[in-house]
């Protein structure tokens, strides 16, 4: 075996020598802790307390960091020394306008916004500058300040005193407002969960009986849907009553026909577009006949068909004044495509009802006058 080469070995051997980090950030002294004081996760409080008991040597040998101890401003200082002498000193609250800083910077001009372009143009902002105490006086108040600073003890302090005293709470009302807020603070906490996320107050419990979802639409909305109602198909109908409902919204008010008058009690034609279910049933209502035509054959004798007028009830005068509308509205023509076009024709045949142009108003008129003819028919229906 070769004798070994010293240098050579040393040569071959990487040595690195350990370095001590002995340069820190300037004015920000490190205490010299152990590994573990910087494990801010450990769960061990004995590692956790070696910083804070380090960082407080540290306050007492007066060692502080370059954030520290900040000289106050020039101006701050100059309010405080007049303030001592008694003199009026520089106002606080008064920051420097952006037009002065502007106007020696012809660079950062440029991509200023124009307001305040045409303001350093007509030298608005050596006016601004000096503000007048009196909040009245023009050029009391300046539109554009660097200063973003706040005093909330002066402005808690004069907020109450430039308030009207009528607007104000009275003794009564301060009370009041405590004793709420007592009870509020003192009720459980299930009572106070319960109240969040609510606008309108909690039905009372239990519920009735017919607190079911046949319940939930306005009952002339719901018989009107299931007359437009085809095959069973109830989402389409309901389609339908909601195209007919935003139509009757959306469209102008319309204009009364002195010939043809509405239900009594009728309101102005500029509400019912705020009302779409008002505008749909005082239609129906007011078209809708009192009575329907019955034959009955062999009451006359001789097997003559006799007519007998009938009186109808709500639901049944409803249900014939919508079945007109819809005859009256399969008749109109189409002003464009969609699934849309036979709600449309409908809104549209409701609108002309209340204006006096449809031909419902028609057909009412003949069942009345027939049914006035046929009221002799009557007389004789207990002698047959």
């Amino acid at each position: 075996m070769p004798p070994l080469n010293p240098i050579s070995a040393a040569r071959a051997l990487a040595f690195r020598p350990h370095v001590r980090a002995t340069a820190s950030i300037i004015g920000v002294k490190r205490p010299a802790t152990t590994t573990s004081s910087y494990r801010a996760y450990a769960t061990n409080p004995k590692h956790n307390a070696l910083p804070q008991a380090s960082q407080s040597a540290g306050d007492a040998q007066g060692e502080v960091g370059p954030n520290m101890q900040q000289q106050e401003h020039v101006s701050e200082e100059q309010a405080k020394m007049d303030k001592i002498m008694g003199k009026e000193g520089p106002d606080m609250d008064v920051g420097t306008p952006v037009q002065e800083i502007l106007a020696d910077e012809k660079d950062i001009r440029k991509t200023a916004p124009q307001v305040i372009k045409d303001s350093i143009k007509s030298g608005e902002g050596a006016q601004n500058a000096k503000p007048s105490l009196n909040p009245n006086t023009p050029g009391s108040s300046r539109s554009f300040s660097t200063f973003a600073r706040r005093r909330v003890e002066a402005f808690t302090e004069s907020g109450a005193a430039d308030l009207d005293p009528s607007m104000l709470p009275s003794a009564s009302q301060r009370a009041s407002y405590a004793q709420l807020q007592e009870q509020q603070s003192t009720a459980p906490q299930i009572v106070q969960e319960e109240k969040k996320g609510h606008k309108f107050p909690l039905p009372t419990l239990p519920l009735p009986s017919n607190a079911h979802l046949k319940h939930r639409h306005d009952p002339v909305v719901l018989q009107v849907t299931n007359l437009m109602m085809i095959d069973g198909k109830k989402s389409v109908a309901e389609r339908n009553m909601a195209h007919i409902l935003t139509t009757l919204r959306t469209a102008p008010a319309p204009t009364y026909n002195p010939s043809r008058p509405l239900l009594p009690g009728a309101p102005p034609a500029s509400h019912l577009p705020l009302h779409p279910v008002l505008y749909l049933t005082l239609a129906l209502d007011s078209v809708a006949p009192l009575l329907r035509i019955r034959s009955q054959r062999g009451a006359a004798g001789g097997g003559v068909a006799l007519q007998i007028p009938v009186p109808l009830g709500l639901r049944q005068r409803r249900r014939t004044a919508f079945t007109w509308i819809l005859d009256a509205a399969s008749k109109r023509k189409s002003r464009g495509s969609g699934r849309d076009g036979f709600a449309t024709r409908v809104a549209e045949e409701i609108i002309s009802v209340v204006e006096g142009k449809s031909g419902v108003w028609e057909k009412r008129a003949a069942v009345h006058r027939l049914g006035t003819t046929a009221r002799s028919n009557l007389m004789g229906r207990g002698r047959r």
